[in-house]
Parts: structure tokens; C-alpha cells; sequence
């Protein structure tokens, strides 16, 4: 190790440790993200330069772990690199393990198995304050003496928690050796079972380090009774989903207006200002009409990740994975499928990618096969277009109506995917039923950092989709919905006679029995990069069709008054089956290291999607009428 050289460092830690919070409050924005080497795994890799010392740090935030026998893909990239293992991968030079120091005895075991390999080594004991709240009392020094490493508190969340690790991290700087640890080899080399030796090593150390255990019964104890009870917790459950959905037509509702003002204003502008002609219709009716409206549901989307981001900050939602373990081990995925499948919300990807943490291969695999049928973000678009159309926003109660809708086409989504792991579940045949072994956090108030840092990555990957993949197909709906020209005397809209009308024209007749026209039916194309593309497309195609001077923001009322409600219906059930986009059926390929898988989630969603669409329109046409 080169005194001129960064040193690096590893943080390793159980999940819910604090461990990515330490690495936030060391690195700020001095990181980024990538994938480990032939894994999709993630690899978040920061540095930054000590104050005191103006010594330059590198450190590598590891996948979290219970132990190094690695059971999951998460826990083996831990355990690859540590060894030296993990291809392009060097070593680190010091390891700083991150415990919560609310529960000491779940930690002490990756401690020790960590102790075992001999390297330079930190413990930093995170929410000490939380423990000291909590009545627990920890004496370092007595631990630093049991582990043979330096000990150091730390308060990832507040200003200044990690600077005495900083502190403690410029002296190993000039003294590494001072790290490493002896206490590993007190039960290393025995012949005895080394879980078991690791086991009543942590029983001895906690002895004799905990002066008091805390209450018996806590704040978190008695919110637990009511949140994990059988009945009281399901209600729960369904209440807080309820709401979520309730408030993202409510609140968002004063933002939307004032974007759609925005865009209309914008477009007028540019409307008056451009003489006619090509330049002036990729404008306003590709560009503005297209992006513009795709756009105006951002507040929609960060209303809904707000209280995803909250729901996750505060502990809820490992609590909601345990209670729904014995009700999704019936149809044969794990309790622990609940977090991908709820990340899945927001967008499939992150949801596949979360499946590393399922052990068994099998039930990883159906919870990837079931995770494009959680209602993702980009669906929200259509959604919210197609109910701002043709449902009343009006109360039932004290419910919003267009909210009722939206909630009932959550929960289709959600028995839908069920009810496909159930197949799954008989075709592959019936597992044994493993109940769900899940650390609990504590419970404590969402950190406003933490949320605010959160919406703006969610708004800025959105703002950046609307300005790469959204614009670039408006664009290009745009030019095959003007071109080539209408011929002279013609009496239609133009884009009747384009590149784009052609296309659907062909495809009607396959989307005619599900009552789609000719207009939707080229929205389905571009719709495969990204869904929410799908609004956009309807947006250009739509104003190049308007005769007049309709503009982008006039969607809304002109679906309103040229589709039948069964075809909005009929289009609403094919979101909710829709076959998946280009960018998640390569996520799913490169998790599971085959195509089988995706070609077939494509046939089965495109399946889906059609019969659902194709009863809808059948059934609601005789009921209701209309073409």
C-alpha cells in the first residue's frame, strides 16, 4: 500500500445496518453506480478526502450480508470480494464492517466470519443513538478488547456521524497493521462446527459487553402488534395502498393543470411565432404535443414514489413481506418476493434485479416472470389519460372515483401476477413451503434528506426518458405521421395518407376486435420502448389528425369525444397485461442468463393482454353499447 495512494476501503454489513447511509454521509456526491463484472448485481463505488489529513479514500459500498456462506448472488459478490475472488476486483486495504448497535447479536456473526480472514479491520457501531434511546448500553472499549480491532460510534443519518471513523481511518492510514485482528483464530483452526464456534463466541462477547439489554417491551413492540396481527395488519395493509393511490389523483391534481397550462401556453407561442411548415409542425405537433404530453404526469408518478420512499424509510415494508410470507407461500413464492414485486411499482427493472435476494432459484424465477404485472410508473400515463377521459371525477363518499378506478386496476395487477405464480407454481411442481427468515428495522421517522434525494433521482430519470427515449420516438411518429404528403385534393387529415397511417390502417384488423383503432393501434409500436411512450404517440398523432387549430393539450377531450367507453375500457385492460418493453425483457435475460424466460414472458403477457382486452370490449359493448 503506497502512502500516495487512495486507500481503500470496503463497507460490509448486514442489510438494514446503516451501511448505505454511511457510505452517503462519506461520499455525498462523489459516487456512482455500476454492475459488478458478468453480474447484474449492483456496484457503488465513492471517495472522498479527510479534512484533518487530506488523505484521499475510496470506498466501495458491498452488497449487504448475513454471513459469508453465501446462499444469495448479493451475499456471494460480498464474499468474492473479500477473497479476491470477484474478477477486476482488487483487494481492499481495509475493511470497515458496519453493525447496528440496536442488535448487536444478528451482526456479530458476519463480524466474526470477517475477523476469521486476517485483513485490517474497522467496527463501526451505527445508530448509537437510537440504542441509547432504547436503553441499551454497549462498552466499546470492552468490545474493541473482545475483537482486537478499533471500535468507533457512528450516527450515519445526522451531520458529523462519521467523523470519527474519518478520524480513525487517517490513523490506520499510517498504521494498518494496527487493525488486524486476532480473535478469529480463538475458534479458526478447532475441528468442531465453526457455525456452532462462531454461535457461543457471540453469546461469550456479548456477555460481557451489553450492560443492559433495554426495555423488554418497546414503542416498536406494541406498533408491531397491531401491524403484524392477522387480521388488523391486513386491514392495514390495504388501507395504506388504498390511500397511495387515492392521493395520486388528489394531490397531484393542481401541479398537472399548471403543466398543462405551461405546454399550452408554449405551444400557442411557438404556433404563432414559426410560419407554417415542417419546422413548425415538429415543434408543436411532434415535440410539444408529443413530450408535453407525457410530461404533465410527472406529479403523478412523484406522488406515488413519495410514499414508496416513505413506506421504505420507515421500516414498513420488510413488516409487509413478513405478513404476506403464509398468504403468497400459497400460491408458491416467498414472502420475500413482496419487495421486488412492490419495487416493481415503480418500474419492473429494479424489481427483477431486487429477486437477488430470494434464495431459492425456483421461486427467484417466478417472482421475475410475475414482476412486469405490478403496475409500473410508465402505465400511470395511460392510466391517468384514459380515467381523466372518461370517468367523472366526482366523490362515492369520501372516496374519489377516478381514484376507485386507479386502486381497481392496482389490484387486478396484483391478483393477476397471483394467480400466473400459481400456474407457474403447478407446471414447475409444488415446493416445499419455507417460512420466511426476515431481520426487522426498527421503526423511526422518514429522514427529508433522504426523500428529497430520492424524488429528485425519480424525477430526474423520468425528466431524462422524456428527453432521450420519449423524444426520440416522438420524433420519429412524428416523421412517419408527415410523410410523404397528402396527395392534392385529398380531403382527410393528412396523416391518413402517411408512412404512419399505412402502418395502422395494416394493423387495424388485428386490434379491431379488442376496439382499438387505427390511431392506437400505431401508439402500441413505440409503446415498446417505454409505455408511457404510448401517451406521447396518441399526442403527435392526434394533433397531426386535428383539423383546426387543436393543439397537444386538447388529447384529453378528443379521445373523450372519438372513442366509445368500451374501447377506453378495453385499453385500460391491456395495460394492465401490456407485454413488457425492450429495456426490461433484456434486464430479465441478463438475470437469468437465457431468452426461454423472456420469449416466454412476451407470449404470455401479449396473451394476456389480448384476451383481457378482447372480453372488456366484447362484454362492455353489450352491456353499454357503443362501436
Amino acid at each position: 500500500m503506497q502512502p500516495a495512494q487512495p486507500l481503500r476501503l470496503a463497507l460490509v454489513g448486514n442489510p438494514n445496518c446503516g451501511k448505505t447511509a454511511l457510505f452517503n454521509r462519506l461520499t455525498g456526491a462523489r459516487q456512482k453506480v455500476a454492475n459488478y463484472a458478468g453480474v447484474t448485481v449492483e456496484r457503488k463505488e465513492g471517495h472522498f478526502t479527510s479534512a484533518a489529513s487530506g488523505r484521499a479514500f475510496q470506498v466501495v459500498d458491498l452488497p449487504g450480508a448475513y454471513s459469508l456462506n453465501a446462499m444469495t448472488p448479493d451475499e456471494a459478490i460480498t464474499r468474492d470480494v473479500l477473497f479476491g475472488k470477484q474478477a477486476d476486483e482488487v483487494l481492499p486495504d481495509v475493511i470497515v464492517l458496519v453493525a447496528d448497535a440496536t442488535n448487536l447479536k444478528l451482526n456479530l456473526r458476519l463480524v466474526l466470519e470477517v475477523l476469521r480472514l486476517g485483513r485490517p479491520t474497522v467496527l463501526a457501531l451505527n445508530m448509537m443513538d437510537v440504542a441509547r434511546k432504547r436503553g441499551v448500553v454497549i462498552d466499546t472499549a470492552r468490545l474493541q478488547q473482545e475483537l482486537d480491532i478499533p471500535v468507533i460510534e457512528t450516527v450515519a443519518v445526522k451531520p458529523g456521524g462519521g467523523e470519527a471513523l474519518v478520524a480513525q481511518l487517517d490513523r490506520l492510514a499510517v498504521e494498518p497493521q494496527r487493525a488486524r485482528s486476532a480473535a478469529g483464530s480463538r475458534f479458526n483452526d478447532g475441528n468442531g462446527d465453526k457455525l456452532e464456534a462462531t454461535q457461543r463466541e457471540v453469546r461469550r462477547i456479548l456477555d460481557a459487553v451489553i450492560r443492559h439489554e433495554g426495555q423488554a417491551h418497546t414503542a416498536n413492540d406494541r406498533i408491531d402488534a397491531v401491524v403484524l396481527h392477522p387480521v388488523l395488519g391486513y386491514a392495514l395493509l390495504a388501507a395504506v395502498l388504498f390511500l397511495i393511490f387515492q392521493a395520486v389523483f388528489s394531490w397531484s391534481e393542481a401541479p398537472m393543470n399548471f403543466i398543462k397550462e405551461s405546454i399550452a401556453a408554449l405551444g400557442a407561442i411557438v404556433n404563432a411565432q414559426l410560419p407554417e411548415g415542417p419546422a413548425r409542425s415538429l415543434l408543436v405537433d411532434g415535440i410539444i404535443a408529443g413530450a408535453g404530453s407525457v410530461l404533465v404526469f410527472l406529479p403523478q408518478i412523484l406522488v406515488l414514489f413519495f410514499f414508496i420512499l416513505i413506506l421504505e424509510e420507515s421500516g414498513y415494508l420488510p413488516r409487509a413481506a413478513f405478513l404476506l410470507d403464509r398468504l403468497m407461500g400459497s400460491v408458491g413464492l416467498s414472502g420475500r418476493a413482496f419487495i421486488p414485486l412492490l419495487s416493481s411499482f415503480a418500474c419492473a427493472i429494479p424489481g427483477i434485479m431486487a429477486t437477488r435476494t430470494i434464495q431459492n432459484p425456483r421461486d427467484r424465477l417466478a417472482t421475475i416472470m410475475i414482476a412486469p404485472l405490478m403496475t409500473c410508473s410508465a402505465r400511470l400515463p395511460v392510466y391517468a389519460l384514459v380515467i381523466g377521459a372518461f370517468i367523472p371525477d366526482r366523490t362515492v363518499g369520501i372516496f374519489n372515483l377516478q381514484g376507485l378506478v386507479l386502486f381497481a386496476l392496482y389490484v387486478t395487477g396484483i391478483i393477476s401476477a397471483m394467480a400466473v405464480a400459481w400456474i407457474f407454481n403447478l407446471a414447475k411442481g409444488k415446493g416445499r413451503y419455507q417460512p420466511l427468515m426476515l431481520e426487522l428495522p426498527n421503526y423511526h421517522l422518514p429522514n427529508l434528506r433522504n426523500l428529497a434525494i430520492g424524488l429528485w433521482e425519480r424525477a430526474r430519470i423520468f425528466m431524462t426518458r422524456v428527453g432521450t427515449i420519449i423524444l426520440s420516438m416522438m420524433i420519429l411518429i412524428w416523421f412517419l405521421s408527415s410523410f410523404p404528403a397528402a396527395p392534392e385534393g385529398a380531403t382527410g387529415a393528412a396523416i391518413q395518407y402517411s408512412l404512419a397511417g399505412q402502418i395502422g390502417h395494416l394493423l387495424q384488423p388485428l386490434f379491431e376486435p379488442i376496439g382499438f383503432n387505427w390511431q392506437i393501434s400505431i401508439a402500441l409500436i413505440p409503446g415498446l420502448a417505454a409505455r408511457e411512450v404510448a401517451v406521447g404517440a396518441l399526442g403527435t398523432v392526434y394533433a397531426l389528425s386535428a383539423t383546426g387549430e387543436e393543439l397537444a393539450t386538447t388529447l384529453t377531450p378528443m379521445i373523450a369525444s372519438t372513442w366509445s367507453l368500451p374501447t377506453a375500457l378495453s385499453l385500460l385492460a391491456w395495460y394492465v397485461f401490456a407485454p413488457q418493453c425492450i429495456s426490461t425483457l433484456s434486464t430479465v435475460c441478463r438475470e437469468t442468463g437465457s431468452w426461454l424466460p423472456v420469449l416466454a414472458m412476451t407470449a404470455y403477457m401479449f396473451t394476456l393482454a389480448y384476451l383481457a382486452s378482447f372480453i372488456t370490449f366484447q362484454v362492455s359493448r353489450m352491456l353499454l353499447g357503443g362501436a
